[in-house]
């Protein structure tokens, strides 16, 4: 392991550690907040239990979908847009202020559409996500090195086969860059609509356990979410330092 991981894995536990101290000795209330030990017990036991393993499906299952239609939606988009540079110039200031945009705020539109079921929801989360792809592959496009289209082009090949073959297998690691944000952005989504207007999943179990002081369920819940997304976007960014340590540049 380099350096780099060991210090942020010190740096890590000397965090939580810093934390667990300061629970146990009463600084921060037991209250208020439990010593993390204690919150990895709880999540140990509610994962050993079951008791909220639909929640957990229904949530993750759900920004799953949203993230799926996020990066094949967004790849698909940003490849067309960088092929119509006069769409490009049109759309290049609603990207830079989209997520100045509440999209929440569209939620009881979504529900008047769609009806109280999950598609609101996904719909919010895909919203999140898909500018990120977008935005990041027209990034990834920009730096194809024009020898590659060069030679796309003197293989005869067409726009679809240009793509697929040539720009975005040259344009990854900065796919990579938006993917990361759409995990990220599609368990905001699922999660924040579950906290605004829901019957089930784990945004709405966090959201009753802490109207309910029920620190024993809330913080396993927000630490799980955590562990799921912290390890998805760390194995990602293993992807991206190995292929960009295939291409020499790092």
């Amino acid at each position: 392991m380099k350096r780099t991981g060991i210090l942020r894995i010190l740096v890590i536990a000397g965090l939580i550690g810093l934390l667990e101290v300061l629970c146990r000795v009463g600084v921060i209330d037991n209250f208020t907040m439990p010593p993390p030990s204690r919150i990895a017990y709880d999540l140990w036991r509610i994962l050993i239990t079951g008791k909220f393993n639909a929640a957990i499906a229904k949530t993750f299952s759900n920004a799953a979908l949203a993230f799926v239609l996020a990066v094949t939606i967004g790849i698909a988009a940003g490849v067309i847009i960088h092929a119509m540079r006069p769409l490009r110039e049109a759309l290049d200031p609603f990207f830079a202020t989209y997520y100045a945009i509440p999209v929440l705020a569209f939620y009881p539109l979504l529900i008047i559409l769609f009806g109280l079921g999950d598609a609101p929801k996904i719909i919010i989360a895909f919203m999140l996500g898909v500018v990120a792809i977008i935005v990041n592959t027209l990034n990834g496009l920009d730096r194809v090195p024009r020898v590659l289209l060069k030679t796309a082009r003197m293989a005869r090949l067409n726009p679809i086969a240009t793509a697929i073959k040539i720009t975005l297998p040259s344009a990854t690691p900065y796919l990579l860059t938006g993917i990361k944000f759409a995990v990220a952005y599609s368990l905001i989504g699922i999660i924040g609509s579950e906290f605004v207007m829901s019957t089930n999943g784990i945004g709405f179990e966090i959201a009753f356990a802490y109207n309910n002081f029920d620190n024993a369920t809330m913080y396993p819940l927000i630490l799980l979410v955590m562990i799921v997304s912290i390890s998805i976007n760390t194995g990602l960014g293993l992807w991206e330092k190995m292929l960009l340590s295939r291409r020499g540049l790092r």
